[in-house]
């Protein structure tokens, strides 16, 4: 209970630096994908894509089971979230200790994803890397990228509350019909969603 706490606490923090960290950000806007979908990726994209969504499956095959998320310090933040008329996030289950680090590694995503099943179970579907955009442009003159993806930008305010990030998702676990980097997931759905909204 009291890892939970401390969790939240730390992002109503984070929800209160919102309101004086200056935007910044050299990223992709946060409506689109790391590639236009509608144009073939080249060989080398291909094969750049294809190892870093073996690496995150690697790095969260584990994580099928969400109590090894919550047993490894992710807990679940903002519900599930779902857009307006682009699919879903999903349940993201956030690591604070990584996302404070101010790193990025592929090996240890700051967030995992899930999407919720009938009968309060959930499956995962994939992983989300963030960082802030005040830790990261501190030491950087240019976006985090993993493995040739970039990451997009979220300005603040944002509906998450948080100050300006960066954030990448890699949808290992599910196919998106508009790209495997992009931040929303066509085929993702909040329907059988039944806990706690923000």
């Amino acid at each position: 209970m009291n890892g939970r706490f401390s969790t939240i606490a730390a992002f109503s923090v984070l929800c209160a630096l919102a309101l004086v960290c200056p935007p910044r950000g050299f990223a992709q806007a946060h409506e689109h994908g790391a590639a236009d979908p509608r144009r073939p990726l080249t060989p080398e994209q291909k094969r750049k894509s294809n190892a870093l969504v073996q690496v995150v499956r690697e790095a969260t095959e584990r994580f099928r089971d969400v109590e090894r998320a919550r047993a490894e310090q992710y807990e679940l933040q903002y519900g599930c979230v779902s857009g307006p008329d682009a699919g879903a996030m999903g349940m993201h289950f956030v690591n604070l200790g990584l996302v404070l680090d101010g790193e990025i590694d592929a090996t240890h995503p700051e967030i995992v994803i899930y999407e919720p099943l009938p009968g309060g179970r959930v499956r995962l579907i994939g992983a989300d890397y963030l960082v802030l955009a005040e830790a990261w442009d501190k030491t950087h003159t240019s976006a985090p990228e993993l493995m040739g993806q970039f990451f997009h930008h979220f300005d603040a305010p944002n509906r998450f509350g948080l100050p300006p990030f960066y954030t990448l998702h890699v949808w290992a676990w599910k196919d998106s019909p508009t790209g495997t980097f992009v931040n929303w997931n066509t085929n993702v759905s909040c329907d059988a969603y039944s806990g706690p909204t923000p």
